[in-house]
Parts: C-alpha cells; sequence; structure tokens
C-alpha cells in the first residue's frame, strides 16, 4: 500500500478543489476536445502576449489557499475586533429582529439568495410574487399609486426622486431644496448627484417651507432626523401652487401610525426598508424604496414587477416596461440603475407578511410608548427635549454631551452625537423596558432628580405627534398580509414561492456577462455573525476595528488583483461604480483646470450602463464602431480621440470585450487616448476571465468597476444586493469617494458619497474575502483560467450546431460565448426566445438574450460548473436544435410545435385535452434523464404585451379572492 504523504492529507482540505467544478480529469477530457495540453497552453493562444500575467499573484499573507475553517477562524478573529453595542444612533437604521423563520429559510437559503435577476419570468414566479408584495407594502404605507421594486439605499433613492420631479415637472427652475432634517448621507448623495447636473441644492429650515423662493422641488423627512415630525400639508400646498414638486424620504415603520405622505401631497416618497427585518450590518446592503403617482410609471427609474397572463389565460408575474431602459435609450436614459436589492426587498416583504397589519402597528405602537415613557422620565430628570413631537427619535438638550456619550458607550449604549449641545436616541422594535431604565441611569448620572418609576409614567403616556396626523386609512388589507402569521403557514408559504423559482441550487445558469458562479457556504456564514450583522454605519471608529481591517484587506487584495493602487469599496451596484469612477474621472480633470473635458467614447458594443452613467455625469457621449469580428474598430477609435482631442475625457470599453473575446489591440486602445490626454475606464463586468491572467491596471487601464456579485461571489440574490468597487491608478487615488457627512474622508479633494454609508453593502465583503483567502493566488488563476476552458469546451461542442458569432485566435473564445440563433430564425421562424422557453422544459435557466446582439445567446458557465453539468446543458441545447431541424424539416409544425409552445407546465400535460400537434411526451420528458428529476415551470409563456398594456404592479385585488 502507497503510503500517502501528509501534505497530500493536508490537501485535500484546500477549497479550491471544491470551488471549481471539473476535477483534473475532467479538464484534461475538455482540454483535449479543443486540442490543447494544459490549461496553461491554452490561456498562452488565447491572451494576447503583451498584457499576459505569469507570475504569481502579489497577495501576500494571503497567497496561500487556507482551509475552510481556518479561514472562518482567522475571519472570526478579525470580526470580534467589533465592539456590538446597542445602537440607539438611528439616522435612517435601526436595530430590528429577523424572524427566525425569515432568517433561516430566505436570508439563510440559496433557492433564493443564488437566484439570478428575473429576466426569464416563468421560472422566477415566487420572487416576482415576493417582490410585487414589496412593491404593495411601499404603496400601500406611503399612500403613492406605484412603487418600483427596490432601489439600491435611501439616498440613492432620494437622488433619483430629484431626477424624477425635475424631468416630470414643469418648473424651468434648476434649484432643489433639502430640508434641515433630512438625513445627512441623503442630503450627502443627493448633491454628489446634483452637482454634474447642473442642479443647486440649498438648504432650508421646515418652517420656512411654504415661503421658498422659486424652485423644481423640495425633499423633505417625515419623520425628521432630529425626531419632529410635522405637519406638513397646508405647506406642501402652498409650495405645489408655485409649480414646484414634493419629494418625502418617509420612516415605513411610522407610516403604519402616520398620515401616509400620498395623503398630504407629495409627489415621490423614498426611504429605506431596513428596520422591517434586515441587519443593520454596518449599512448595507439594505433595500431602499421609490414610490410616486401612477402617471409618473413611465417615467420613474428601476424595476417595476407586473401582472400579465400566460399562454394559458392565467396569471403570471413579470418585469414590466423595459425596465432595463438603459439598455434600450442607451445615453438617453433616464438613470443607470439596472440593480433593486430583491434579496432585501423580499425579507422586509415578508417581514410585512409574516407580521400583518395588525402585527406591524403594533410593533409601531410599543415603539412608540417606549419613546413616550423615555422622554417623560427625561423630563422628570430636568432635561429638555429639542422635539415636542415625535415617533421613536429624541434630541435631548445638555451641557455635558460628551459626557453623556461616555458614560452611555461605558453601560454598552450609542447615542447620536449631534452636537456640543444635544444627543439623539432612536429607539425600535428591540427597546425593552430595561433598556428605558438602563437610559434613565445614564441621564441621571450627575443630573438632578429621582430616577422616574416607569410604571406611573407609562400610564399617563399619550402619543406625541399632531392629532392631524393620525393614520386614519387602511393598508395591507390583501389577504396575503393576514394569512401566514403562524410559523408554519410562513414556512410553507415560503417553501411554495421558492419552490416555483430556478436558482444555482437546482441547476446551471450559463449567463452570458452575469457570471453565475458557486457562493461557497464558508463565504456566506460570516454574513450573520452578530460581530458583522449588528453594527450601525455611523457607530464610532473605536468599536469598527474589524470591519476597517477586514475592508482595508479586502481593499488591498483587489489592488493585488486588478493592478490598480487603490480601491474604494464604496459603490453598492456595477451601475454604481460606473457612475463613481466617472466623476473620479471628471474631478482628476478638474483638477489639473480642463474641466471642459467631457467627451466619452464608448464603443457600439458597450453594455447599456455605460452610455447612461456617462450621461449623469454630465459627459457627451460619441460611440465608436465596432469591425466585422466585433472587436473595437481602431482605426474609428483614433479619428474620433483625433476630433474630439481638446474636449476628450475619456473611453469606456469591456475587456475581454463584450463580444467575449480577448481583443489583442487593448494596449493600443489605451495608448491612443492617454495620447490624446483622456483616462481610459475599463469595465470590470469580465474580470472572471482576467484575475491571475492580466491585469487592467497594468496594461493600461485608469479605472474600473469590479462586480463583487460576479467575480467574487457575492450572489446574485435574484437581482441585487450587488457591490461594484472602483480601482484606480496612484494619480486617480484621492478622489476616490468620501462620506464627509459621516466624518469618512479619504482625501480632501476626493468626490462627494455615492452611497448612503462611507463602505456601501459592508456586511456582504466578507463573502469575498472569504473566497479569495480560500483560493489563494494559485487557486483564483486556476479559477479564471479553467472559467475559461469551460467556455471555450461549450463553444466547441456546441459549434457543429449552432454558430459561434465572435472568436479570436484558433477559434477561441474568452469566458463566455455567443451563439448566433438568427439564420435559424430566418430559416424557420425559431427564434432565440423559444429556445430560452423550450430550456426551462429541460430544467434549464436560459443563456443571455440578445445582449450585446439581438436574435443571440450569449454563454458563460464559470469555473464552478462540474463537467458533468455542462454536459447536461449541451446535450440539452443539441437536443433543441434537433427539433429546430424538425421545424425546417416540416415534421414539426412553424408554429404549433415544442419550441413555440414552450414551457410545459403540469396542468397543460395534465389537462383532459391536447390540442398540440406535436405529443405530451415531447413536451415533457424531451431527453430520458427528465422522468428521474423533473423542474416544473409553474406557468406558460407570459405575455409581455399583454402586461405592458393592461399594467397592473400590485397584489391581486379583493375580488380575486372572494
Amino acid at each position: 500500500m502507497t503510503r500517502t504523504s501528509l501534505s497530500q492529507l493536508e490537501a485535500r482540505d484546500a477549497f479550491q478543489a471544491r470551488h471549481i467544478g471539473p476535477d483534473a480529469a475532467d479538464q484534461q477530457a475538455m482540454l483535449s476536445v479543443l486540442g490543447y495540453a494544459s490549461r496553461a497552453a491554452l490561456i498562452d493562444a488565447l491572451v494576447p502576449a503583451n498584457i499576459r500575467n505569469k507570475g504569481a499573484l502579489p497577495l501576500g499573507q494571503y497567497s496561500a489557499p487556507m482551509p475552510e475553517q481556518e479561514a472562518l477562524g482567522k475571519l472570526k478573529a478579525i470580526a470580534s475586533k467589533n465592539k456590538v453595542l446597542k445602537s440607539l444612533i438611528g439616522q435612517g437604521y435601526y436595530n430590528t429582529h429577523t424572524p427566525g423563520v425569515i432568517l433561516r429559510n430566505i436570508f439563510e437559503n440559496p433557492a433564493w439568495y443564488t437566484a439570478y435577476t428575473p429576466y426569464q419570468p416563468e421560472i422566477s414566479q415566487g420572487r416576482l410574487e415576493a417582490i410585487l408584495n414589496f412593491q404593495q407594502v411601499i404603496t400601500d404605507l406611503t399612500g403613492m399609486g406605484i412603487a418600483n421594486a427596490s432601489m439600491l439605499d435611501e439616498g440613492t433613492a432620494a437622488a433619483e426622486a430629484m431626477t424624477l420631479i425635475q424631468r416630470v415637472g414643469k418648473s424651468k427652475s434648476q434649484v432643489f431644496f433639502v430640508a434641515d432634517d433630512v438625513l445627512p448621507q441623503t442630503r450627502e448623495v443627493v448633491e454628489t448627484r446634483a452637482k454634474p447636473l447642473g442642479i443647486e441644492v440649498r438648504g432650508f429650515a421646515p418652517a420656512e417651507l411654504a415661503g421658498l423662493p422659486d424652485c423644481f422641488g423640495v425633499l423633505l423627512q417625515y419623520p425628521g432626523v432630529n425626531g419632529t415630525v410635522r405637519d406638513y400639508k397646508q405647506d406642501v400646498a402652498a409650495v405645489k401652487a408655485r409649480g414646484a414638486m414634493v419629494v418625502v424620504a418617509a420612516d415605513l415603520l411610522a407610516l403604519t401610525m402616520l398620515t401616509p405622505p400620498g395623503e398630504w401631497g407629495a409627489d415621490v416618497v423614498v426611504g429605506n426598508s431596513q428596520r422591517f427585518g434586515v441587519p443593520l450590518g454596518f449599512g448595507g446592503p439594505h433595500a431602499g424604496y421609490l414610490s410616486t403617482r401612477d402617471e409618473f410609471k413611465r417615467s420613474m427609474s428601476g424595476r417595476l414587477v407586473g401582472v400579465t397572463i400566460d399562454s394559458q389565460g392565467n396569471k403570471a408575474y413579470r418585469l414590466a416596461l423595459q425596465t432595463r431602459e438603459q439598455h434600450i435609450r442607451r445615453e438617453k436614459a433616464t438613470s443607470n440603475i439596472c440593480t433593486a436589492q430583491v434579496l432585501l426587498a423580499v425579507i422586509a416583504s415578508m417581514y410585512a407578511v409574516y407580521h400583518g397589519p395588525a402585527g406591524l402597528r403594533q410593533i409601531a405602537q410599543r415603539v412608540h410608548r417606549y419613546t413616550g415613557v423615555l422622554a417623560a422620565g427625561l423630563k422628570a430628570l430636568g432635561y429638555t427635549l429639542a422635539n415636542d413631537s415625535y415617533f421613536d427619535t429624541l434630541t435631548v438638550q445638555t451641557a455635558r454631551a460628551e459626557q453623556l456619550h461616555a458614560v452611555a458607550v461605558a453601560n454598552g449604549v450609542n447615542l447620536r452625537k449631534v452636537d456640543a449641545n444635544h444627543v439623539g436616541l432612536s429607539l425600535d422594535e428591540t427597546t425593552t423596558r430595561d433598556d428605558i431604565e438602563l437610559l434613565w441611569t445614564i441621564f441621571a448620572d450627575g443630573a438632578n432628580g429621582a430616577k422616574p418609576a416607569f410604571d406611573a409614567i407609562e400610564a399617563s403616556v399619550a402619543d406625541a405627534f399632531p392629532a392631524a396626523l393620525n393614520r386614519s386609512s387602511s393598508y395591507l388589507d390583501h389577504p396575503v398580509f393576514n394569512r401566514y402569521h403562524s410559523e408554519h403557514e410562513m414556512l410553507r408559504y415560503l417553501r411554495a414561492l421558492a419552490d416555483k423559482d430556478l436558482a444555482l441550487d437546482r441547476t446551471m445558469i450559463p449567463l452570458g456577462s452575469c457570471t453565475m458562479k458557486l457562493n461557497a457556504t464558508s463565504e456566506m456564514v460570516p454574513v450573520t455573525w452578530p460581530e458583522f450583522s449588528n453594527i450601525h454605519p455611523f457607530a464610532p471608529d473605536a468599536q469598527t476595528v474589524g470591519y476597517r481591517e477586514m475592508i482595508a484587506q479586502l481593499e488591498e487584495m483587489l489592488c493585488a488583483l486588478t493592478g490598480y493602487a487603490a480601491v474604494s469599496l464604496q459603490p453598492n451596484a456595477g451601475s454604481q461604480g460606473e457612475y463613481a469612477g466617472l466623476l473620479v474621472i471628471k474631478a482628476y480633470h478638474e483638477s489639473r483646470g480642463e474641466g471642459h473635458r467631457n467627451i466619452c467614447l464608448i464603443p457600439s458594443s458597450a453594455h447599456g450602463t455605460n452610455p447612461a452613467s456617462a450621461n449623469m455625469v454630465g459627459m457627451q457621449v460619441v460611440v465608436t464602431a465596432c469591425d466585422a469580428s466585433g472587436n473595437v474598430d481602431l482605426a474609428d477609435l483614433k479619428a474620433k480621440a483625433e476630433l474630439h482631442s481638446k474636449n476628450l475625457a475619456c473611453v469606456m470599453v469591456t475587456y475581454p470585450s463584450t463580444h467575449g473575446v480577448f481583443e489583442e489591440g487593448i494596449q493600443e486602445l489605451c495608448q491612443i487616448i492617454h495620447s490624446h490626454g483622456g483616462q481610459v475606464y475599463i469595465d470590470g463586468a469580465n474580470m472572471n476571465a482576467l484575475v491571475g491572467v492580466a491585469a487592467p491596471g497594468s496594461f493600461g487601464g485608469d479605472v474600473s468597476h469590479l462586480n463583487l456579485h460576479k467575480t467574487f461571489c457575492i450572489p446574485h440574490g435574484g437581482g441585487g444586493p450587488g457591490v461594484g468597487p472602483i480601482g484606480v491608478g496612484a494619480h486617480l487615488a484621492k478622489f476616490l469617494p468620501n462620506q464627509r457627512s459621516s466624518g469618512y474622508q479619504r482625501d480632501e479633494a476626493g468626490i462627494g458619497a455615492v452611497s448612503a454609508a462611507a463602505f456601501g453593502s459592508a456586511s456582504i465583503l466578507p463573502i469575498s474575502w472569504m473566497y479569495i483567502a480560500m483560493m489563494g493566488a494559485e487557486g483564483l488563476t486556476a479559477a479564471t483560467e479553467t472559467a475559461i476552458l469551460a467556455a471555450n469546451y461549450i463553444a466547441r461542442r456546441l459549434a457543429p450546431h449552432y454558430p459561434v458569432l465572435y472568436s479570436g485566435h484558433d477559434g477561441l473564445v474568452a469566458h463566455e460565448c455567443i451563439l448566433d440563433l438568427r439564420p435559424l430564425q430566418d430559416a424557420t421562424g425559431i427564434s432565440n426566445e423559444d429556445v430560452a422557453k423550450r430550456l426551462m422544459d429541460f430544467g434549464f435557466h436560459a443563456p443571455t438574450m440578445s445582449f450585446p446582439v439581438p436574435g443571440t445567446l450569449m454563454i458563460e458557465p464559470t469555473e464552478s460548473e462540474s463537467k458533468a453539468e455542462m454536459d447536461r446543458f449541451i446535450d440539452a441545447m443539441i437536443a433543441i436544435r434537433m427539433e429546430i431541424a424538425k421545424v425546417e424539416s416540416g415534421e414539426f409544425d412553424r408554429t404549433d410545435n415544442p419550441l413555440k409552445g414552450a414551457p410545459h407546465t403540469a396542468e397543460m400535460l395534465t389537462a383532459d385535452t391536447w390540442e398540440h400537434k406535436y405529443s405530451r411526451e415531447v413536451a415533457a420528458y424531451p431527453v430520458p434523464s427528465l422522468r428521474k428529476q423533473k423542474y416544473w415551470p409553474p406557468v406558460g409563456r407570459a405575455d409581455n404585451v399583454y402586461g405592458d398594456r393592461n399594467l397592473f404592479c400590485g397584489c391581486a385585488p379583493m375580488s380575486d379572492y372572494e
């Protein structure tokens, strides 16, 4: 018997083999199909030699891979440096209880967190229903006509609302007023967004609202950051009578007791749903919201879930109104938002479903009553409150603010630092009687008066907001919010919804450009640790040492992997990373006295967010051509760079290209732009083909955003969360975003905040830290090489059946390949959409449809799919091609065939009548393996035209339940 060495035994703990799907034998078999002896030989043939990295990744202490338990231990030690205190800071962020049934069955359930954006609605009905519930929660609580599927956070929601009312309003003014009691972080994001658009943001005292000078809009906070609840009805009417529009940032829990803004004149209502069961997480991710009047629905940014019918006339859900509008309108898009915070919106919606209207109101009443008791006790101790009205927040006048903060921290409590003469306290659903008693003890320290008697005070406390603001309208009347209040019922409801969807826990999701890779359990575990999940974003620095250490290490890791000098993790989506990166470029040019540089060159193949982002920062987009091979036409680029030389700001280019090719001329492209004084923005959407192979910061890039929810394993969560950090060259590092309102300043020259929290969606950053630490330098390079191998294996296997549209040397592609179905559609009438829907009958999610080329399918397998799963997908695609051949030959009817009829539901297959010209067996079991394991699509093909013509974006009317 051969003795196994200890090093070999230890190697079996390596995470790399668990992350990378094909083992050594499978990889060799795949390489043999391509005619290469090794992965390295394949990469050498594919990646241009002048950008090829063959050295080890400079990951320092994280170069060697860590076994899972070792990495968890290392991260736990870092996390333990954080101090979890009871947070009463408020300012838009609250402690909350995540119901255990929601924590276990959504937040920690891969059926929910590994799903993709519901662009294929038939296999996304579960999460679409959950998002529709979210939309209904928002419209009901805000009193508005329509709400979108969520926003990135409250700050960006307010910024989007500002641009929305400027578009739809009639005022020609460029002035936008922000009330002095709006959340400081919200105002900062609004100011960042306003500056490049030429919008002037001015502050005002809320009491001055009725007399404001000419403006196109105002932003109010309800209740205000310092706690005051104001009756704005008459003043809002006065403002609107002069042609301005009104945005209100509102607290959802407070709206269960307060008259909703929609009932007193608001045009847009925005906010955050965090306190509906989503942990603090040092600032994110949380689902912001935006609701508005029904007449503005076609101008509203972001995604919108609507109701339609399927091919059988049954109700079905879908994304409505071209929710990826930047793909259609590009530089004319109203926003670059192409994502939402779906997973977090689902949690918030299910929090409302679980508690129901009565439960939510009970929570709100308890919070308000505790606040009243606390206020009365503080007054009894001799303190004066700065706000006579309130819901959950008090601002206390005191000459010893610093002393009170110190005493509070010593007793395990964080108060809000208002100024030298005031402290703030915000209560929440986790507040207890003991907390009130403790606060009285803290404030009694050194103060006059005996400690108050809780019961005596509570008996006399009344509501502390104007009687006219007492909510009288009902909300959440729909049965879905009034049925699932027992855990058993809730558990079954969540299971029923999850069963309707296809996520990575069931099947490969071969989406090109979206990189649906393994979200390993060990990467996910730290997200729920209290040391990460229960930290307020504005907690004192001394309490967040571990967070900042982990963030600094992740920034260093990402610098090592990209070749850039500095990274900011603040942007919490790829689109926001684009926006931040372009603002950094803009700031750089302005610092050199070249603020006139405003031309952004963008190849015609670019992702639609690129031109939309450029437009949002005030740049003028000039489109450059692509050649017949799909590469950037360097002659055209050079000509346009010369034409706009004096005003050239930058180029935005994706690498490898959007067409899935390592373009040979990338360094020449960078040199052309630099020679005319411009900067090179390299979109990092395809970074999964670069890590360890080539570094954008080394081959000519000045800025890149990275998608941590693609390359670095943060789950897509059904369409969010995401993280879109930016890496920059040394000359741009000082321009990275600050958040001055919270005291976070990297450099005085830095741009303003682009997110509501200094580190964006901080609580999910441990996922990427874990991935990098467990893979190590060699493992990360192996992952990239395997992803490229997998894409080429699929392309080569499918090439005899479908034309591969673009390729480079030796017919090779990068990490994704594009199948051209247009010739087949011309010959048979079968479209790429028909193939996408037929794949559902095989239990697969479709590849990316019609991007970047209409009529195509773009496939990206990633490194985490096994060869067996890839072969199963290949077999399905070949079987579908054989079905198309039967349409070609006339064996299948051109309009009544398995592809046009797909997807096929169990209800369709078991109906008494079957009127199709193909058999039930062909419809249900196109390959034998499906007889053993079959996913049944819950609805037939969704009718998109019907859904847009009959737009309905809330829960079904009561008549449907009668």
